[in-house]
């Protein structure tokens, strides 16, 4: 799983910071979280191709979060064979994807689908489950239909080559029959799962995007090994967080300390701050393993 931030900027692009847009790639995945303006470029400064995107994860329609859908979506249908696509996001999202596409005249080529999600208060929805990778979201408290989203990579076997090389067992397809949890008879002998694996735990990551803190939130995040969240402001200006429902540096903290996270990035910070020294700074005195994100940057989990 690698992570890359393509803005972590708030509603106004700095200099350095463009807005919000986080790429997370896993093996055939390529998961854009949020898409605002100038994403496309920061992808190709990034180097990343824009027909690898399979999923957009819109936390919420405001502009600063959605408004380089349309011409990702342009350019991914001029490709020569033109991908398939799935947005997933809040209610009515499905109506937000129609009028934009009319904003424009072209010919959508994109192999398009909109899946709205409207997970429960207190809930944490699973919306996709597959073999290797789960992706759940839950509702955030922004003032408009807002969700955030976490991507777990699944608990897996993997071949202990020490084991293997002690029993004789050589490579071949029957190891992934192992590695799938089944016992094999190998040379007349039966192997369980158990004589010759590892498990390699789960890892997950959690993306909390505009909200003021509430206890979604927390549980959305609880155990990830990243979160990343949202921190607007610093406590300084608090009242500006609590009235326009965002988290202060502090606020962030807080999640991650309820939650036991691993590790805390912070992003989406308002253009106000020449430097956001001061914000990781304030969340560091509550959750130590703390950093802040620049564009660009890269974690691997």
């Amino acid at each position: 799983m690698e992570i890359t931030f393509l803005g972590t900027s708030c509603m106004v692009p700095t200099k350095e910071r463009n807005v919000s847009s986080i790429f997370l790639r896993f093996k055939g995945e390529g998961i854009l979280m949020d898409c605002g303006e100038g994403t496309q470029r920061q992808m190709n400064i990034a180097g990343i191709k824009r027909t690898s995107v399979t999923k957009i994860l819109i936390s919420h329609w405001h502009g600063d979060h959605v408004s380089g859908i349309i011409g990702l979506l342009q350019t991914m249908g001029n490709d020569m064979e033109p991908p398939s696509l799935i947005i997933y996001g809040p209610k009515d999202t499905k109506k937000r994807v129609d009028h934009m596409l009319n904003t424009c005249i072209f010919d959508n080529k994109v192999d398009l689908e909109v899946v709205e999600l409207d997970p429960l208060e207190s809930e944490v929805l699973r919306f996709v489950d597959r073999e290797e990778y789960a992706i759940e979201c839950a509702r955030l408290n922004h003032g408009v239909p807002c969700i955030g989203f976490s991507f777990i990579e699944k608990a897996r076997l993997n071949i202990d080559t020490e084991k293997q090389k002690a029993l004789g067992i050589s490579d071949g397809p029957h190891l992934r029959r192992i590695k799938k949890g089944e016992s094999i008879v190998y040379d007349g002998k039966t192997i369980k799962p158990d004589d010759i694996t590892y498990e390699v735990p789960q890892k997950k990551f959690t993306y909390i995007a505009d909200t003021e803190p509430c206890s979604e939130a927390t549980l959305l995040a609880e155990g990830a090994d990243v979160m990343v969240c949202e921190s607007s402001y610093s406590s300084e200006h608090q009242d500006k967080a609590d009235s326009h429902k965002h988290m202060s540096a502090k606020d962030a903290a807080q999640v991650a300390l309820q939650a036991d996270v691993g590790k805390l990035v912070l992003t989406h910070f308002s253009q106000r701050y020449k430097t956001v020294d001061a914000l990781e700074e304030e969340a560091r005195v509550y959750f130590p393993e703390t950093v802040a994100a620049f564009d660009f940057m890269k974690l691997k989990l």
